[in-house]
């Protein structure tokens, strides 16, 4: 593969063609719904050092009923204070994701409790071995540019011990920039101290940060203890910090699409204004994860259309606020590896990359609805992000990539393959599927379909087994959190 081949197909933060659903007149209209919903109705703050924050930097603060309003102007000015360009770094460098304006960068997420068993093909509880695992291969995909931890370690049962544990096996199992939610202050803390650990110092690790967190507005327009207390924390240590909103039609939100952004866009300025409270110019990052309410059940869903159109529209949102954006997409109802599972993921992943959302996370091996992870499907979800990528790069027309000389050198009749031209630009002009087969009926075997062609990349990517940080790294770690299970041993919490 040429070194433009890799450029081209491979690289991150490919500027999209856009997709708009919003026109111009709406993406205003909703604007200033938000900043009116946030100055009239504005939100309940159940954490104390969020509430004194806001109120120190000019929100209306009712400590009785702990409910902050903020002013038009004051979400503004917090709009302008943070970073409208963020880049989540890789540790080699290869893969870092600059999240501004339409760049488009594709990653995983979800927080499954459960994942497809490479054996078995069985739904079973994730463990370690998989945040391991998944760690491993997103390594080696190409097309997914960033490690948002992805599973959870049922095994560990005190909460503190989840979050280092998370970080602490996704870091030593990727090079490229891992995100994650924490579920705990302790574990929070923990975590920083473990990538400051990593990094050589806390300077290094803010001047290039190869880990960014998670944390939640708790819809409608809700910023709960644990989570205000914790971005509180992130932003005063300079770490970027994903403030997403998670409101579901008819249930979290109005049943109507654009109430649902409304929603969106006005829960996650809040968070933005939180964290610029407590830090002026911290990086804070906007979120988008909600979707629509099956209302026959009331079930949660992931793979619809519109929740696609919805993310594509709070993208749109936040380019008008020239804010960094962690989108969703690529999600599925789909209980297993079949059809309503591609078509699902395809659909929504290039809607969403197309609308220029930055890094558009849950968009590699989750299904079933954000609840299970497949590994087949990672590898599945990278080569259809591989043609979302294609897609975004567009037709590039040139002198050389029209050859209109050529053309009228060859002239009527003439075929074009033996030509130096065919050659110069065979390789980086098309997408080349690994999974798909292109062959002809009569060659095919009757097994080498993509499902099988995905399980067998699994399979070869599973035996890259090696630690990435170095030894004496590794062991200092250990010593340092007890806490850290070796899924060499049993799989049983240590201590």
């Amino acid at each position: 593969m040429t070194e433009k081949t890799n450029l081209t197909h491979q690289r991150p933060g490919i500027p999209a063609s856009p997709y708009k659903p919003l026109d111009d007149s709406a993406v205003r209209h909703i604007a200033d719904a938000a900043f009116e919903v946030l100055e009239k109705s504005g939100m309940l703050v159940y954490s104390p050092t969020a509430r004194a924050a806001f109120k120190k930097a000019g929100a209306v603060v009712d400590e009785q009923t702990q409910r902050v309003r903020m002013p038009r102007s004051f979400v503004e000015d917090a709009i302008d204070s943070n970073p409208s360009s963020i880049t989540l770094h890789s540790r080699d460098g290869k893969f870092d994701a600059v999240l501004e304006k339409n760049r488009v960068h594709y990653g995983t997420g979800g927080t499954a409790i459960y994942v497809l068993d490479l054996e078995t093909g069985k739904r079973r509880p994730s463990t370690i071995e998989d945040v391991i695992l998944n760690a491993r291969i997103i390594n080696q995909l190409e097309n997914i540019h960033v490690f948002t931890i992805n599973v959870f370690p049922n095994e560990i049962k005190n909460r503190h011990h989840i979050d280092v544990n998370r970080f602490f096996h996704a870091l030593n199992n990727t090079t490229k920039h891992v995100m994650g939610g924490v579920y705990s202050m302790e574990g929070c803390r923990r975590v920083v101290s473990l990538a400051e650990m990593i990094a050589g110092d806390a300077e290094k690790l803010r001047r290039e940060p190869f880990v960014s967190f998670i944390t939640l507005i708790i819809s409608p327009f809700k910023i709960d203890r644990d989570y205000g207390e914790m971005t509180c924390y992130l932003a005063s240590e300079g770490l970027p910090v994903v403030v997403p909103a998670e409101p579901i039609c008819g249930t979290t939100s109005p049943i109507t699409l654009a109430g649902n952004v409304l929603t969106h866009i006005a829960e996650t300025l809040g968070g933005i204004a939180l964290v610029q409270s407590v830090r002026r110019g911290a990086p804070g990052i906007c979120g988008s994860v909600g979707s629509i309410t099956d209302l026959r059940t009331m079930n949660h869903l992931g793979g619809p259309i519109e929740r696609a159109m919805v993310n594509a529209a709070v993208a749109q949102m936040a380019q008008h606020f020239e804010l960094p954006l962690y989108s969703t997409g690529g999600t599925t109802d789909a209980k297993a590896v079949n059809v309503q599972m591609a078509y699902e993921s395809a659909m929504s992943s290039l809607i969403v990359a197309m609308s220029g959302a930055n890094y558009i996370h849950d968009i590699a091996g989750l299904m079933e609805a954000d609840l299970t992870v497949s590994y087949e499907k990672l590898v599945i979800d990278n080569e259809i992000l591989g043609m979302c990528q294609r897609v975004l790069r567009g037709i590039e027309v040139t002198d050389a990539t029209l050859a209109t000389d050529l053309i009228i050198r060859k002239g009527p009749g003439k075929d074009f393959l033996t030509d130096m031209h065919t050659v110069e630009h065979m390789r980086d002009e098309f997408f080349m599927p690994e999974l798909a087969n292109r062959d002809k009926r009569e060659s095919m075997d009757k097994n080498d379909d993509a499902l099988s062609r995905a399980k067998a990349v699994v399979q070869r990517l599973q035996r890259n087994q090696q630690d990435l940080l170095p030894p004496e790294c590794v062991q200092k770690i250990e010593k340092t959190f007890p806490e850290i299970v070796n899924p060499a041993m049993s799989l049983v919490e240590k201590g």
